[in-house]
């Protein structure tokens, strides 16, 4: 029987995928696009990818998306100088209307080797006491 493993990506409905592209960089310093193929454009986080798809229609069709990032409180203070409309604690929108929600990585409980932080600049990058006892309840951490 097939086993759920991850995600491989996520798209995500933009009016406009410059202005959002243009957004992120206001709010991320690293923001490097994997490439673009018609109406979608990839942009990297990390190992991972999310699909930006420009769409021809009014509404957008605007999800919520859960973005980990490694420092929570600063990547909100930057949403907030680029204009973002805040909602909740942990919540921005984009141009296009969708929520992304900043979950700080040390909270979370996929992890990333330490290969693969140490390649995306976030070597020593350590999971919460409380993640560590959700993974440890799991038997996925010592």
């Amino acid at each position: 029987m097939p086993r759920l493993v991850g995600i491989n990506h996520v798209a995500v409905e933009v009016a406009d995928a410059e202005e959002t592209l243009a957004f992120f960089r206001r709010v991320f310093d690293d923001v490097t696009l994997r490439g673009s193929v018609a109406n979608m454009t990839f942009l990297d986080l990390g190992d991972q990818f999310v699909a930006l798809e420009q769409v021809r229609r009014e509404p957008v069709t605007a999800g919520h998306f859960g973005l980990v990032v490694d420092d929570a409180a600063a990547t909100l203070e930057r949403a907030r100088t680029a204009g973002a409309r805040m909602v909740g604690r942990n919540d921005f929108l984009d141009p296009s209307g969708n929520r992304w929600q900043v979950v700080d990585y040390r909270d979370v409980q996929f992890t990333k080797t330490p290969r693969i932080l140490e390649g995306m600049g976030l070597a020593g990058l350590a999971k919460s006491e409380g993640t560590l006892a959700e993974l440890r309840d799991k038997g996925l951490a010592d």
